[in-house]
């Protein structure tokens, strides 16, 4: 019991922190192009039970952790944001959809910031090495998140992304059908194919460690 709640400490909350911050951010962006429907539903907030999916946020994720299952995969509920209130929406939307990937790529640079001043002033500390794993295992959460989201399809955030640079008609029309790109992209996680995604998280993972292990120049 103490080893699964162990596990639960050091995956489930930094995962469900940078899924907060990701749709946070979405949120912020789109309140500074004019759309301020996420504030106006209490969705602008770092309160986990505002973003909180039953299955996507909570089920799913603990009992991969439980399991131990190869595939730790989750989403939170979408931050609604209405196109009516935004000057451009074409452009609005891509900024507010790039805003969740980027502010992964945020969370993940800061982790590193923060390893390094880990091993730098506390390493003679009882908590440092524990404390540097579960930074590492922050970064790599967030920099999955930002990769996986950034796919360019239909309902993640590269969909939108996408979009920005798409002629309308056919953006409808991905829009219109993004219930067939939600079950192709569930049976790529459920079938490992997207276990491809590991190879720029681990690079970047890697070049993240390696900077803060050298301390930043700090």
């Amino acid at each position: 019991m103490i080893e699964i709640g162990a596990k639960i400490g050091v995956y489930f909350i930094p995962f469900l922190f940078a899924l907060c911050f990701h749709e946070y951010a979405h949120g912020w962006v789109a309140r500074r192009r004019g759309d301020n429907t996420a504030e106006m539903m209490g969705r602008l907030t770092m309160n986990p039970i505002a973003h909180m999916d039953l299955i996507g946020t909570l089920i799913l994720p603990l009992v991969s952790i439980v399991l131990a299952t190869p595939i730790f995969f989750g989403w939170a509920k979408p931050v609604p944001v209405n196109t009516r209130n935004l000057k451009n929406p074409r452009v609005d939307m891509f900024w507010i959809a790039l805003a969740g990937p980027v502010s992964n790529i945020l969370l993940a640079v800061v982790g590193a910031f923060l390893i390094a001043l880990v091993a730098k002033y506390f390493m003679a500390a009882s908590y440092a090495s524990g404390l540097i794993e579960i930074l590492k295992t922050f970064i790599v959460t967030n920099l999955f998140l930002a990769v996986f989201n950034i796919l360019p399809l239909h309902p993640l955030d590269g969909g939108k992304v996408l979009a920005r640079f798409l002629p309308a008609q056919i953006n409808y029309k991905l829009e219109q059908n993004e219930h067939i790109t939600s079950m192709i992209l569930m049976a790529l996680v459920l079938t490992g194919v997207l276990r491809v995604l590991a190879v720029p998280v681990i690079w970047s993972y890697n070049q993240l460690v390696t900077l803060a292990l050298g301390g930043f120049g700090l």
